[in-house]
């Protein structure tokens, strides 16, 4: 029988250009919790759409439609109430922050990046480039991103051109 040996989504990280910098991050257990129709899920707020709410160590982030991702601690038992599904390997988190990183983001991603329309506290399901992703924006100048692992060597790729243009664009 073959030894497996888990290796890293990425590898390279962390990098910076300019005042931009991208990291991995391990976010802890996720769970997809998605509640079956008409249930509700006894001491777990379900985060409105964009929502992102603190609960029991960890975070609920609103992930999709009647969908939303438990990190950092593991799942309830929901039997009967909810679709959980562990979804811990099957992503790729980055971190992507400084002066510049919505400058990054917005050549890459068609949402309004302003504080005033995506805040600190929020998330979104968009591409980047042509990749779906995740994103939580955690601060005025950081924001976590997930992608499917298998698309981890993409995401980093367009990330870094990204933020190679704007280190280009600034230094002029």
């Amino acid at each position: 029988m073959a030894d497996l040996i888990a290796t890293a989504a990425v590898s390279g990280l962390p990098l910076s250009h300019g005042d931009v910098t991208l990291s991995a991050f391990d976010p802890g257990p996720v769970s997809a919790i998605a509640p079956y129709p008409g249930r509700d899920l006894p001491g777990l707020p379900f985060p409105a759409p964009g929502a992102v709410l603190a609960h029991g160590g960890g975070r609920l982030v609103w992930a999709g439609r009647e969908m939303a991702f438990l990190l950092g601690v593991p799942a309830p038992d929901l039997a009967g109430l909810a679709a959980v599904t562990d979804q811990s390997d099957g992503w790729v988190w980055l971190v992507l922050e400084g002066a510049g990183a919505a400058g990054v983001l917005a050549r890459l991603c068609p949402l309004d990046l302003r504080p005033v329309a995506f805040a600190p506290g929020t998330a979104a399901r968009s591409v980047l480039g042509h990749l779906p992703v995740l994103m939580i924006r955690t601060g005025p100048e950081r924001f976590e991103l997930a992608a499917f692992r298998s698309m981890a060597g993409t995401l980093v790729h367009e990330l870094e051109a990204a933020m190679r243009g704007v280190a280009a664009r600034r230094a002029l």
